[in-house]
């Protein structure tokens, strides 16, 4: 099974091959039986998803912390 950071990491792919997709090949919005798709909405719909799992990804990080001490 994989770990969480295994399974961000391929959410986070996933997300971003989207994202090359809908910017080569853009699309215009439109209405399809009374319903609008709003390709822009979806866009900025994915990158929000980009930065909830990039902060998820850096939480799950371990940090570093330097420090220095005087005498």
């Amino acid at each position: 099974m994989a770990t969480d950071a295994e399974q961000l990491a391929t959410i986070k792919s996933q997300v971003l091959a989207l994202l090359v997709d809908l910017t080569e090949n853009p699309k215009p919005t439109y209405d399809i039986d009374g319903q609008e798709i709003l390709w822009s909405e979806y866009q900025r719909m994915l990158f929000a998803q980009l930065k909830d799992i990039n902060a998820q990804i850096n939480a799950e990080a371990p940090t570093e912390i330097h420090s220095q001490g005087w005498s």
